[in-house]
């Protein structure tokens, strides 16, 4: 009786997978195949005919310096992003751990933005940063000082995007870290102040590299995050001036809205798809190579 039991169970929870390998290939795998087939036709999102085109798309790429631009300020979106995320999560979770009162709340303060819309919050940031009326400019005007079209010079429109986008999620970086800097044993800093360690030579020494995990995690979070961005760039800057502050994600709702060639617009998502994975993959296998060296 038991040997039949234990040789039919393991057959009926398989079945429990279903479910979730349903879901994953109704909203992941098919979308990805339609892209890739839609990528080589020349179809314009609302025509019923398509053709068939091969990498005509593909190669359009490489000669678009719209999509280059692009290209590079999704780079800078997701390293910028998350190198600020890491040093503010890390510095914010290092002195929430060493704060006995109110931590709780100032932890919930910090992380509140994470939960809200990226759309409202880009919202608010345009009226503090637009032309007219906006609230920075309101306040350079109360000292005298003339107003600055903060958002209509690209580089600095790419710098509030990531510093906005770095604000809105910082949060979860800091709950990655300081649950890792709990998990720290104490038995480890009190050996270390026995043998007359500073605070920054056994956090140096003790805590970054008991924090590898929670590094890889972080890191490879906030950059994928990075570097999908869309809805703080779509609302603060809709891709102006011009088409100078463009993610890769923008450009492909532009493409296909604005410019109908969805064909095209697939295409650029492909490539998107393509690069996130390959920095995922490289990242990953950097940070879990140094973590089996410690």
């Amino acid at each position: 009786m038991t040997s039949r039991s234990s040789g039919i169970f393991p057959r009926r929870l398989n079945w429990f997978y279903v479910p979730a390998i349903a879901l994953f290939a109704v909203f992941s795998i098919y979308p990805l195949i339609s892209g890739v087939s839609l990528s080589l036709t020349n179809w314009n999102g609302y025509s019923r005919s398509k053709a068939f085109i091969g990498l005509d798309n593909y190669a359009r790429l490489l000669d678009d310096e719209v999509f280059r631009t692009a290209l590079v300020n999704t780079l800078i979106y997701g390293v910028g992003s998350t190198l600020i995320q890491q040093v503010l999560g890390l510095a914010l979770a290092v002195v929430l751990d060493r704060i006995v009162r109110g931590a709780s709340l100032l932890r919930a303060v910090i992380y509140l933005p994470v939960m809200v819309s990226p759309v409202v919050l880009g919202t608010m940031y345009y009226l503090i940063f637009r032309y007219n009326n906006g609230a920075l400019n309101d306040v350079r005007a109360l000292f005298g000082a003339e107003q600055v079209a903060w958002l209509s010079d690209a580089t600095v429109g790419i710098v509030v995007i990531v510093i906005v986008n770095s604000l809105q999620f910082v949060g979860i970086s800091m709950v990655i870290y300081l649950a890792g800097l709990q998990a720290v044993p104490t038995e480890y800093h009190e050996a270390a102040q026995l043998d007359g360690a500073t605070w920054w030579q056994s956090f140096r020494s003790i805590t970054l590299p008991l924090l590898q995990p929670a590094f890889a995690t972080s890191i490879v979070l906030n950059l994928i995050g990075g570097l999908k961005l869309f809805d703080v760039v779509q609302v603060l800057t809709g891709g102006g001036p011009g088409q100078s502050t463009h993610s890769v994600s923008t450009l492909i709702g532009e493409t296909y809205f604005s410019n109908q060639a969805a064909g095209y617009s697939a295409a650029i998502g492909v490539v998107l798809f393509v690069l996130i994975v390959a920095v995922t993959f490289v990242l990953n296998s950097q940070l879990n190579r140094k973590r089996v060296e410690l």
